[in-house]
């Protein structure tokens, strides 16, 4: 399933969703113009650098957050960030906001380093702090609509379907294909415990993060 737009309207500017957004695409600009190993070797997260404490491993956690693998990598990323992020910019804050997504980041982070601790793979991508906004939607907005494109073999459908559904989906799926690289020191593409960390994180961290009066489960 693939969103689209959500049918929860917003209160405010979503001023940092779209910051962030324009970050991540500068960014990725600036990875296709330099020299594409080298760069990513020095910006990107290696569990193994951060466990083995190697000088600078600590600066690509914030690094990785904001490099792409390719396009389609970074117009995925961007796309479920504009649909889910701006609703819960709304509901946090603009300021708390960037914390929020920060800290969800460094949880999607700490998670792959703890399951695959000697992995020499370089990790990017803004995939497990775009994930805390996905777990902080299906806490605070489980019942909105989502309007989702469904390949199904040569055809194409466009259903609405409830949030929460798309969601818990969503992370099903990232917990399946998670269980299959755990031990794998070279296991390479998707950091899915990456994923299933920030989702995590997002869950915990919203009742914190949200304004008064904002309620849970809406």
């Amino acid at each position: 399933m693939i969103p689209l737009r959500s049918d929860k309207p917003t209160r405010t500017f979503s001023a940092v969703t779209i910051l962030l957004i324009a970050l991540n695409v500068v960014a990725f600009f600036y990875e296709l113009s330099q020299p594409t190993p080298a760069f990513v070797a020095d910006f990107a997260l290696i569990p193994a650098a951060v466990t083995h404490n190697a000088p600078d491993a600590y600066r690509t956690i914030v690094t990785s957050m904001f490099l792409h693998g390719s396009w389609l990598h970074l117009i995925g990323n961007m796309l479920f960030l504009w649909i889910f992020g701006n609703n819960i910019e709304d509901s946090v804050g603009h300021v708390k906001f960037v914390f929020f997504y920060l800290l969800c980041g460094f949880a999607a982070a700490a998670a792959q380093v703890a399951i695959n601790p000697n992995s020499l793979v370089p990790m990017i991508g803004a995939s497990g702090a775009v994930s805390g906004v996905l777990g902080a939607y299906l806490l605070l907005f489980p019942r909105a609509r989502v309007l989702v494109l469904i390949p199904i073999w040569i055809f194409i459908r466009f259903v609405y379907v409830p949030a929460w559904l798309m969601l818990i989906v969503w992370f099903a799926l990232q917990l399946l294909s998670g269980m299959a690289t755990v031990g794998r020191m070279h296991a390479g593409g998707v950091a899915f415990w990456a994923h299933i960390g920030g989702f995590v994180a997002g869950i915990f961290l919203i009742p914190v993060f949200k304004k008064r009066g904002v309620r849970l489960f809406q």
